[in-house]
C-alpha cells in the first residue's frame, strides 16, 4: 500500500518532502480557488444580462405598444361604457404603464440579485487568507532531543 504521493506508507518524509507537498496542494487550492470565482463572475454577468433584458423589454413594451393598445383599449372602454373618449385614453395609457412598471421591477429585483452577489470577493478573501498562511508557513528546524520525543509518541500511538 502506498500514499497517495507513491511513498510507501509509514515511510519517514523529511521536512522539504512534506513543504513541497504543501506547496503543491496549496498550489492546486488556489487554482481550484480562481476556476470558482470564474464560474461565479459567469453566473452574475448572466444575471446581470437578465435583467438588462428585461429592461429594455420593459421600455419596449411601453414605446411599441402604447399607439396600438391605447387607440384599441381607449375604444374598448368607449364601447363598453359611456365614458368620456379623453378619459378612456387615460384609462388605457395608465394599463400600459402598469405592465411596463411590473417588468421594471421584475428586472431590477434580478439586478439586485446580481449586484449582492458577493461570491468573488468572497473567493478573493480566501484566497488573500491562503497567501498570508503561506507567507507564514516556513520549515523549522527541529532539535535532536525534539525529534526523538516526536518518534517516540509516534511509535507510543501507534501500539
Amino acid at each position: 500500500m502506498s500514499a497517495p504521493d507513491g511513498s510507501p506508507v509509514g515511510a519517514e518524509q523529511t521536512i522539504g518532502q512534506l513543504f513541497a507537498s504543501a506547496t503543491t496542494e496549496m498550489s492546486a487550492l488556489v487554482h481550484d480557488e480562481i476556476a470558482l470565482a470564474k464560474a461565479q463572475l459567469k453566473r452574475d454577468v448572466k444575471r446581470g444580462a437578465m435583467s438588462g433584458l428585461l429592461l429594455s423589454a420593459a421600455g419596449a413594451v411601453l414605446l411599441f405598444s402604447l399607439p396600438m393598445l391605447s387607440f384599441a383599449l381607449a375604444y374598448g372602454i368607449r364601447t363598453w361604457t359611456a365614458w368620456n373618449l379623453a378619459l378612456c385614453f387615460l384609462t388605457s395609457f395608465g394599463a400600459n404603464v402598469v405592465v411596463a412598471v411590473v417588468l421594471g421591477l421584475i428586472g431590477a429585483a434580478i439586478a439586485k440579485k446580481a449586484k449582492k452577489s458577493q461570491g468573488p470577493q468572497k473567493v478573493a478573501a480566501s484566497m488573500k487568507e491562503t497567501a498570508g498562511v503561506l507567507q507564514a508557513a516556513r520549515p523549522h528546524p527541529r532539535l535532536p532531543h525534539q525529534a526523538d520525543t516526536a518518534l517516540e509518541a509516534v511509535a507510543r500511538s501507534s501500539s
